[in-house]
């Protein structure tokens, strides 16, 4: 973490990445692709993870704030490729697919800035945000923190959160590198950036958007079965 030169002060690397289309498939539908408003931590961490070159260079405490805002939304057609256990070619057929669009994801990272900085501008593998096929076009720079509660906006914020509006949603917060395991996690999540609730609790922004690091969805924070 750098110090900044104001009281209560210190600097986070605030990374903003935009995509024109995204979609982040609803795990607890099966076979029909809805989407969440907004990218699970999991799906943050593993687009952190390919920059670093795979989890194995990830210090397992990582933590980050993100707040995330799509511009606009719709539905299209995709093919759909169910695994069949059986080993028969599946049935392949178009689905209709839920997809959000202009998106605009900014996350704060607060340790090991100049590290991060240096992996997100030459990441070891592609960045992308949710499906394969979704790049992304990311922008860095340090930005002062500020020791004071900021509003909810677009963040992600966890449950119990004193205050916080929005949708509840049911995320995915870590999951296990053979995916045979995940621990759940319950936030909140305003998808019109409007919701002016202060965060008790929280950091802030210049611009008064609260920061709230979330719990590290580091494949070694699950506990072992």
């Amino acid at each position: 973490m750098t110090t900044h030169d104001g009281p209560g002060e210190w600097e986070a690397l605030e990374v903003t990445v935009t995509a024109p289309v995204v979609s982040f498939r609803n795990p607890l539908y099966s076979g029909i692709q809805v989407t969440l408003p907004c990218p699970s931590p999991t799906t943050v961490g593993g687009m952190l993870a390919a920059a670093a070159g795979g989890w194995d260079h990830v210090d397992s405490g990582l933590s980050f704030a993100m707040a995330f805002h799509a511009r606009g939304h719709g539905t299209d057609l995709e093919t759909y490729h169910p695994l069949d256990p059986t080993e028969n070619k599946p049935n392949l057929a178009p689905r209709q697919r839920e997809f959000l669009a202009d998106v605009t994801l900014r996350l704060w990272l607060f340790t090991d800035l100049e590290q991060w900085q240096t992996r997100l501008r030459r990441p070891r593998w592609p960045l992308r945000l949710g499906r394969s096929q979704d790049l992304v076009g990311i922008t860095l720079r340090q930005v002062p923190v500020l020791e004071r509660p900021g509003h909810q906006g677009s963040a992600l914020v966890p449950e119990p959160a004193q205050g916080a509006f929005g949708t509840p949603l049911r995320l995915p917060a870590a999951v296990s590198v053979d995916r045979k395991r995940t621990r759940w996690g319950s936030f909140r999540f305003d998808p019109t950036g409007r919701a002016q609730a202060p965060v008790p609790g929280s950091w802030s922004t210049t611009n008064g958007q609260a920061l709230v690091p979330l719990d590290s969805p580091h494949p070694d924070t699950l506990q072992p079965t």
